[in-house]
Order: structure tokens, then C-alpha cells, then sequence
């Protein structure tokens, strides 16, 4: 019994110097006392503050909650040894009344409590009990200090511990509710009512996914028709989309000037876009007409008003930039100066990477449509794959250019893109309208196209070691002792590393270069797509590569037809052409040739 009391007024006392806010059952446990003694004899109280105002609304309840009678029992089971249950606790054999609560504050229990020593306890809310249901018992003690159940956690055995067999459901409820409205701010009300705002959001997203998909089979098929139509209409391509990413290159470049008030007065330069447009016009004169002079030189030299030109070309082309220039340097305006030759800087950059660019993949075409076709097709197959694997197993950033983009993607697009050149180059390879140099821009897929292939097309024998031959003719059982192949297959790969691994460079410089301006797209040439640019910023790269690797190691330099007509045309006087024919003519004629008249 004394053990029982001691507890009780030990957790009493701990509850109050703890939490210095007096609980429902700790007040009604320990303090008989009217907590309104002597008020009347006091003066009235100052305004109370938020906090005072609670501890007010509790005594009230503390108050109500006295009237009632005490249901506690003094019978209790016999206390197990080291076992804790309901009975250890909850039940006392009569109220400990607290000491008389001074009349200045009636909230000051806290402060009035017995000073009495604690132990380290931590706070709970239910106590379990081995009793029966009958009999009474403590079922919350809400607030109480946290150290209690420490120490009383230190007095149950683990052996003990499984003794804990029933819980009030009620106090759990409760005390849940109590600490969620503690910890947990209140979340606002979630509806699943689509708005009208999301259903409209949803509408145009797929407005614009079936505006992509269109569009991108539009260029598909668009594309294969224009190869099947002839090296001229591809060529009429590659200008017409240089000529959109020029336009959408320099757009970006904004004239302004420094001076608002100069500004306000003069207006913008005038002569800013139509200069670009004429260096645009000139640089193509330039690189097209090298272009025609090589490739057609059978036809240009043949021709006598095409002559001039021919002979001339070069001169003429430096005469035309030479024009541009002074017209730049008499349109400068004071105030627009910085502006202005950062403009034609940019002009230039745009030059060289764009037109330049696009000259090299012309020649492509005139050399082999496999040239063009084969190695475009790379760089749109490694997009496809990129986008494939980094949906599929995508989880490392490979640039934060472009934060899309990652490393297992890029991986698997360089797998994917080797093995997809090996298909897709020896099929389109078995086409001499595809591997033949063009000398007729108006031939077609529908045309008779012949001529001696270069010898990376032709097909030979590898000879396999003798060792290995043994291994798979038994492997496989017939003799395997060659392997057939084509030249073109090493340039395969190596076209294909370079798609895989180099060209993607180009549209991380293209991203850098939209970040550069904060802008999500180049333009808005292409309907879902964005601009020009943003589908081309690849293939100038392959194109440039493309064209340096089939001239550097592909190329057979070997003397033409058109080749002599230009040292003819160039180098020999009227009297000495007509000697060469005369001398030409007893050749052939010594030969047998029956010539023509």
C-alpha cells in the first residue's frame, strides 16, 4: 500500500514539475481543494495572455470533473514480481490532496507542487492492465511527463513485458487525434474534380503530341520521296533548310543600341538585315558555284557563255563580298556601332557554321546519295536510340547542358547505331543509283544509272586462320573457310562511332547556345518540332566529318574527262586547242577509231 502511495504521489509530482501544465486526471487525482479559495478576498487578476487562457478553460473542466464521484477501487490482484500492469499504477487506496493553492494565481499549481525527486520517464498515453474488465482502472493519463515511462520501462523484465494483453481502444483513439493536432498542420482538402484549366492543359498536350507524330511522318516520307525524285531536289533541300537555320540564327542576334534616347530618334538601322541577307547570297555564290564548276566541269566548259563565269568565278565571288563589305562600313551610325559589328561577327559565325556546312553536304550528294543518305541516317538513328535507352534504364546525367540526356542512353545508342550502320549501309550499298557519282542532275530512282564502282563497294574474301577454321566447321559442320566482306563495312563503323559519340556534341552546343538566350527552341519552321535548327544542329557536323573522310581516304583522284576539258578550256590558246584536235584526230585514226563527223 505504501509502495502503491508513493508511486502515485511520485508521478504526481513529476507530472507537474515536467510539463508545468496540470492534466485532467493528475489535478483530479491529487487536488481535492477548491481551486477557488480566497478568490474573493484577492484582487482581480490582470488580463490573461493565450497561455493563461488555456490553463483557465482546463481548470474549468478540472472543476467539473470534481463533482463527480471517484470511481477508483482500493481492491486490487495480487502485484506479480517484476510485472507492471493497470493495478501497479492505477488504482490508489484514497486521494492525495495536494497542498492549499495560493490565492494570487489559481494556475500556479505547477509551482505549489511538493518537491519531490524524479526519475528520467518519457511520456505515454494508455496504461494496460491484467485485471478484468469489471474492475476500474486508469485508462489515459494525457500529458503526462516523459520521464514516467522510462523508469517504469526499466522495472518491466523482457520476460515480463508480454504480460501487456489489453489496451483501451478509446484512449488510443483520443490520444492520437491529440498529438495529430500537435504535430500535423492541417492539409488542405484534395479534390479529384478535373478543372477546367486541367482539362484544357490535357487537350493541348494532345493537340501537340498528334501535331508532332504528323509532322514527323510528314518529314519522313517527304524526305524518302525527294531522294527517289533525284540529286537535284535533295540539294534544293539542304539550301532551302540551311536557309531556314540561317534565318533563325541571326534572328536571334536583337539590334539595340545604348542609347535610348538615340534610339527613340533614329529608329533601328535599316541596313542591318538586308546586309545579312546579301553576305548570305554571296557566300552561297561562292561555295555552289565550286560546287557546279567541279563536279559539272564536262558541262561548264562545253558551254560558251558558261565559259566566263567558269574561268572567272573566284574573282567575281571576292568582288561581291568585297561590295558587302563597304556597304557595311558606310551604314555605321554612332550609337549603334557596338551593336553593329558584333552583328556582323555573328553574321560571319553563322556563315561558316551554317553555309560552309551545308556546301560540304552538297558535295556529299553529287559524290553518292550514300554519302548523304547513309550518314544522315546514323545520326536520326542514334537520336531514336539515345531517346530509347535513356527512357528504358536512364538513371546517370551525361551533360547538364542537357539534363535530359544520360549515360546509359548514350551507351546504348552507340551499340544500337553500329549495329543498325552494318544493315542498314550493305542494303542500300547493292544500289548503283545510290553509290554512283552523279554527271546528270536529272536522273532519277527510275533511271538506268551505271558506272565502275569504287572499290569500297566491291566484294572480296577474308581468310580465316586455320586454327579457327577447324573450330567452326565442327562448330557448325561444313567448312567455313572465308569470310565475305566489303571495305565500305570498316567505314561503317567508323561513320558510325563518329554519329555516336561526336556528332551529339553539336546539339549540346546548340542546347548551350538556347540557354545562352533562354529560349525552349529555335523557331517554330517545323509544327512541333520547334525550329530548324534544333533538328539540324547534328547533321552539320556528320556532313562536315562526312565529306573530309571520303575526300581524305575514300576518294579516287584519277584524271576525267572534265578535268582535261578545264586544262584545255583554261590553260591553252585557240591555236593550241586547235592543234591538240588535230593531233587527237591522226591518233585515233592510226588507232582504227572511226570518228564521227
Amino acid at each position: 500500500m505504501n509502495s502503491r502511495f508513493a508511486t502515485q504521489t511520485r508521478f504526481a509530482a513529476l507530472a507537474v514539475e515536467s510539463s508545468g501544465e496540470e492534466s485532467e486526471e493528475e489535478v483530479s487525482d491529487v487536488q481535492d481543494v477548491p481551486l477557488t479559495t480566497k478568490m474573493d478576498d484577492t484582487p482581480p487578476p490582470p488580463k490573461l495572455s493565450k497561455t493563461a487562457s488555456k490553463k483557465a478553460a482546463k481548470a474549468a473542466r478540472l472543476e467539473k470533473l470534481k463533482k463527480q464521484p471517484d470511481a477508483v477501487q482500493k481492491k486490487q490482484p495480487p502485484v506479480a514480481e517484476n510485472h507492471i500492469s493497470t493495478s501497479d499504477v492505477a488504482p490508489f487506496p484514497e486521494p492525495v490532496q495536494a497542498p492549499e493553492i495560493p490565492a494570487q494565481n489559481p494556475f500556479e499549481t505547477a509551482n505549489a507542487a511538493p518537491d519531490v525527486p524524479a526519475e528520467p520517464v518519457v511520456e505515454f498515453a494508455t496504461v494496460v492492465s491484467d485485471a478484468p474488465q469489471d474492475a476500474p482502472h486508469i485508462s489515459e493519463v494525457p500529458h503526462s511527463p516523459p520521464e514516467l515511462f522510462v523508469s517504469l520501462q526499466r522495472e518491466v523484465s523482457p520476460q515480463n513485458s508480454n504480460h501487456v494483453d489489453h489496451v483501451d481502444e478509446s484512449t488510443k483513439e483520443q490520444q492520437t487525434m491529440h498529438s495529430t493536432e500537435k504535430t500535423e498542420p492541417e492539409q488542405p482538402l484534395q479534390s479529384n474534380t478535373v478543372t477546367p484549366s486541367s482539362d484544357a492543359e490535357l487537350a493541348k498536350k494532345r493537340q501537340n503530341i498528334f501535331t508532332r507524330t504528323l509532322w514527323t511522318f510528314i518529314m519522313i516520307f517527304g524526305f524518302i520521296g525527294l531522294l527517289l525524285m533525284g540529286h537535284a531536289y535533295l540539294i534544293l533541300l539542304v539550301m532551302l533548310c540551311q536557309t531556314l537555320v540561317y534565318r533563325e540564327v541571326t534572328a536571334l542576334f536583337s539590334l539595340r543600341t545604348s542609347d535610348s534616347k538615340t534610339a527613340d530618334k533614329n529608329g533601328k538601322d535599316p541596313w542591318s538585315k538586308t546586309l545579312n541577307w546579301y553576305f548570305f547570297a554571296a557566300t552561297n555564290y561562292f561555295l555552289y558555284g565550286e560546287s557546279i564548276i567541279y563536279y559539272f566541269k564536262h558541262v561548264v566548259f562545253s558551254d560558251s557563255q558558261l565559259l566566263p563565269f567558269a574561268t572567272n568565278h573566284r574573282i567575281i565571288s571576292f568582288t561581291l563580298y568585297t561590295f558587302g563589305f563597304m556597304g557595311f562600313v558606310m551604314s555605321l551610325k554612332r550609337g549603334y556601332l557596338k551593336h553593329q559589328f558584333g552583328l556582323f561577327c555573328w553574321v560571319h559565325m553563322s556563315l561558316l557554321l551554317i553555309v560552309v556546312s551545308s556546301h560540304f553536304i552538297v558535295n556529299n550528294i553529287l559524290e553518292g546519295l550514300i554519302w548523304f543518305f547513309v550518314p544522315a541516317s546514323l545520326v536520326i538513328c542514334n537520336d531514336v536510340f539515345a531517346y530509347v535507352w535513356g527512357m528504358s534504364i536512364g538513371r546517370t546525367p551525361l551533360i547538364k547542358l542537357s539534363p535530359k540526356k544520360t549515360v546509359e542512353g548514350f551507351v546504348g545508342a552507340f551499340g544500337s547505331t553500329v549495329l543498325f550502320s552494318l544493315l542498314w549501309g550493305t542494303y542500300f550499298m547493292r544500289f548503283k543509283y545510290m553509290i554512283c557519282p552523279v554527271h546528270d542532275l536529272g536522273v532519277s530512282a527510275w533511271s538506268s544509272v551505271d558506272c565502275a564502282p569504287n572499290p569500297v563497294f566491291v566484294w572480296r574474301e577474308w581468310q580465316i586462320w586455320s586454327p579457327v577454321v577447324t573450330v567452326l566447321s565442327n562448330a557448325l559442320g561444313r567448312q567455313i573457310t572465308t569470310i565475305p566482306y566489303v571495305p565500305y563495312h570498316v567505314h561503317l563503323l567508323l561513320l558510325s562511332c563518329f554519329a555516336s559519340l561526336v556528332a551529339p556534341f553539336g546539339g549540346f552546343f546548340a542546347s548551350g547556345f538556347k540557354r545562352a538566350f533562354n529560349i525552349k527552341d529555335f523557331g517554330h519552321s517545323i509544327p512541333g518540332h520547334g525550329g530548324m535548327t534544333d533538328r539540324m544542329d547534328c547533321q552539320f557536323l556528320m556532313g562536315v566529318f562526312t565529306y573530309v573522310y571520303y575526300s581524305s581516304i575514300i576518294r579516287q583522284h584519277h584524271v576525267t574527262v572534265g578535268s582535261v576539258l578545264q586544262t584545255i578550256v583554261s590553260g591553252l590558246t585557240v591555236e593550241e586547242q586547235l592543234e591538240l584536235i588535230a593531233d587527237l584526230r591522226r591518233y585515233l585514226e592510226g588507232s582504227g577509231v572511226q570518228i564521227p563527223c
